[in-house]
């Protein structure tokens, strides 16, 4: 099964090409930088060029041009912006250019709540989030169709080696899962 890797305001770094392997064969990344290594110093810098130079409308729209281009249907991992474009476009994506949808916290998704996903999205939902009451994201997440929430006691970022709250046990937990997952 092909995979799409949607990258977070990190783009694409060698950690993420490194999950991408251990993940499987037949795994492309899309990030909103066009495959260009950003090579941010930190979180702020990454997240300050994304607002200001990219922004959630464009990475959608670019990501939505990159899956009408693909020619079998693929899953799509998501991870933070990510997983938010992909959450925006679940509402039109249908299974002719995607199987499903792997969601790790896109936090933008409280704002989205009224998507209904016509694909399968798994959504990986952080127990805590500075920025909004996870909680209650998941009350309104496990109520829709074709969602599937999985809560973790890992942080925003866990699954990114660049980020402040990477877990090396919730990557490899999550590694090992999207592993099995075909």
């Amino acid at each position: 099964m092909h995979r799409i890797v949607v990258s977070d305001i990190f783009g694409k770094t060698p950690a993420l090409e490194q999950l991408c392997k251990a993940v499987g064969e037949n795994v492309d990344i899309i990030d909103p930088y066009a495959g260009k290594y950003m090579n941010f110093a930190n979180e702020e810098n990454a997240y300050e060029w994304f607002v200001t130079k990219i922004g959630l409308d464009a990475y959608c729209a670019f990501l939505h041009d990159r899956i009408e281009r693909i020619s079998s249907p693929a899953t799509l991992i998501g991870f933070s912006v990510g997983a938010s474009a992909i959450w925006r476009l679940s509402g039109s994506l249908g299974p002719e250019k995607t199987v499903r949808a792997i969601c790790f916290y896109g936090s933008q998704v409280r704002h989205m709540l009224e998507i209904d996903p016509r694909i399968p999205v798994e959504y990986i939902l952080p127990e805590y989030e500075p920025g909004f009451n996870a909680g209650e994201l998941a009350v309104h997440l496990s109520k829709k169709k074709n969602v599937m929430l999985h809560r973790t006691p890992y942080m925003h970022g866990f699954m990114n080696a660049l980020s402040t709250n990477y877990s090396k046990s919730g990557y490899t937990t999550y590694i090992e899962w999207l592993s099995a997952s075909g």
